[in-house]
């Protein structure tokens, strides 16, 4: 029987990328899995957090925060911060409150140093100010670590925190106005191959590197950390790899065929410099290694993606055709 089979769990974010994932999964499992909409639960109210967590639930994931690409962080730094905080800390208190079983809090690599050794290894968390197009969130997610240990202190609480990596996967967030790279490139190339554009505009000069997880692999990461461990010390979730975006504009462009040049404009931000990750602890602590390859993830996820664009198109023709390929 599945360790998971009748547990009771609690998904913020459910409804987001990696949340819709989790969830599915757990429900595999037989999880008894609760993750409420926004609009059904608006995790900015206090009281939203404490009803939602009321029946005492076995786990608690935390994935609800405000989040997007370099664009959106540029656009929304208060936003991103009180919002993403405000949230935390109303899960925290609920959690609380209610005495839930463990709370799992999903962090991620925005929050190391600007500047920081690599690859990024948990005790460096601390050892600087963040990259600053996206420090706000950064920030935000550091603090609700440092809330989570102390709520274990003082409140007995059990919580776990992970780092994630740059996620991607089919069901991601491919709006331009708040996606991050790789379904921004994927996008871009699919739409320049369909009005025969030859050429794609990427932002930065192209030299920063970044590391990147396919979302059924964070998910499993998920999973084991919510049972094997025992400590608030954020952990790293992700893979050992990176890959310059230059590089990974290359390999998007053989996923989706896309046979044109690419121009990069340096005006626009880098980001961070650098971003890879040292997984050893993951792997040390609860067996944790990532699965997929970079080429194996970007196949799936420009596939998953074609299908989506063919059944807008449909649905654009023939809105009763578009909606049984919805299914």
């Amino acid at each position: 029987m599945s360790r998971w089979a009748a547990t009771r769990v609690v998904v913020t974010g459910g409804t987001g990328f990696l949340g819709r994932h989790l969830v599915r999964r757990l429900r595999d499992e037989g999880a008894d899995v609760t993750a409420p909409s926004s609009s059904e639960c608006d995790l900015l109210r206090p009281e939203h957090a404490r009803r939602l967590l009321s029946a005492r639930p076995d786990h608690v994931f935390h994935l609800a925060a405000r989040v997007g690409g370099i664009g959106a962080n540029r656009t929304h730094p208060a936003t991103f911060f009180r919002d993403t905080l405000t949230m935390g800390m109303n899960v925290l208190e609920a959690a609380r409150e209610h005495s839930v079983g463990k709370l799992i809090q999903v962090g991620t690599v925005c929050s190391y140093p600007k500047v920081t050794p690599v690859p990024f290894r948990e005790e460096d968390l601390w050892n600087g100010f963040p990259e600053e197009t996206n420090a706000p969130y950064g920030i935000a997610k550091r603090a609700l670590i440092v809330g989570s240990m102390a709520y274990g202190l003082e409140f007995d609480l059990r919580a776990a925190n992970v780092l994630l990596l740059n996620l991607y996967g089919e069901e991601d967030n491919f709006d331009p106005s708040s996606s991050h790279v790789i379904p921004a490139l994927v996008r871009k190339c699919l739409e320049a191959e369909e009005e025969g554009r030859d050429e794609i505009e990427i932002w930065g000069d192209g030299t920063a590197t970044r590391g990147f997880l396919y979302v059924r692999d964070a998910v499993e990461g998920l999973l084991a950390v919510a049972e094997k461990s025992e400590s608030p010390e954020p952990v790293n979730l992700g893979v050992p790899e990176e890959i310059s975006i230059r590089d990974l504009a290359e390999a998007v462009a053989g996923a989706t065929g896309f046979s044109g040049r690419f121009r990069f404009d340096p005006a626009k931000p880098n980001g961070q410099p650098r971003r890879a990750l040292d997984c050893r602890r993951a792997e040390e602590l609860f067996g944790f290694r990532a699965g997929t390859s970079l080429r194996d993830g970007l196949a799936r996820t420009v596939e998953w993606y074609r299908v989506q664009r063919e059944q807008e198109r449909l649905f654009a023709t023939d809105p009763a055709a578009g909606a049984s390929a919805r299914g």
